[in-house]
């Protein structure tokens, strides 16, 4: 009987673990992360891994027809979206309350330059706002943000390489344990012509450039994330002993 009920407890420990690991990856952007294909890769990629069941999450399924139909093409990629309005108009607020994540990436601020030629410290207030968006939502969100990429055409590479230098600064500052910010470099090394499709969005090869830049920063996000709901979830399980 004794054993009977340990093997019990064990195995109702163990479904509780499970069920409370369970990880949620928010793709969050503008048209650069809705109408592409780097998120069918990078899901693909994930496929060899442990984290091949993490649920992709967000309002969205539009992409740039990648032929994956398997991947996971949920998302929360807006064409057109400036990270300074979404953070005015509060709108990550609903769209984390209806999809709630452990870990987001983040690849903003191309409109706000190309659009608006919004200046680079009311982008990164934006990008404040949003992190404290994605904190109230959870506490533990695993924040990944990106340098974004170049434009093929105009003049805004400059621009987008100032609000580029700003990020790594603005992440430190912000940085938590419980809730870190990493940067990916998205910018070096992709040609604004040969891997743009239209002088703004990735064709293959830069959506494979982004997919491989994205991959380790999301692995390393998914394992801290997975450590942190297993201890969570132990401190909660207790295996009395009944004799």
């Amino acid at each position: 009987m004794v054993a009977l009920k340990l093997f019990s407890c064990a195995l109702f420990a163990g479904v509780s673990l499970a069920q409370n690991t369970t990880l949620r990856y928010m793709p969050f952007g503008d048209s650069i992360t809705e109408i592409i294909c780097w998120r069918a890769m990078l899901w693909e990629k994930l496929q060899s891994t442990e984290f091949a069941s993490v649920n992709w999450v967000g309002s969205g399924k539009t992409e740039n027809n990648c032929g994956d139909s398997k991947y996971d093409r949920d998302n929360e990629g807006h064409s057109g979206f400036l990270a300074i309005n979404i953070a005015n108009n509060k709108q990550l607020v609903g769209w984390l309350q209806n999809n709630p994540a452990d870990v987001i990436t983040m690849h903003l601020g191309t409109n706000d330059i190309v659009q608006q030629n919004k200046p680079v410290d009311q982008i990164i207030a934006a990008f404040t706002t949003l992190v404290g968006v994605m904190r109230a939502s959870n506490p533990n969100m695993k924040i990944i943000v990106a340098q974004i990429i170049p434009m093929g055409f105009g003049s805004y590479n400059t621009a987008i390489q100032n609000l580029n230098k700003a990020i790594p600064t603005w992440a430190q500052g912000l940085n938590k344990t419980e809730s870190p910010i990493w940067v990916v470099d998205q910018y070096t090394g992709f040609n604004g012509g040969s891997d743009l499709r239209d002088g703004v969005h990735p064709n293959q090869s830069g959506d494979t450039k982004m997919a491989n830049i994205w991959y380790p920063a999301l692995i390393h996000a998914l394992e801290v994330a997975k450590a942190g709901k297993l201890a969570a979830a132990a401190e909660r399980v207790e295996i009395p002993f009944t004799a």
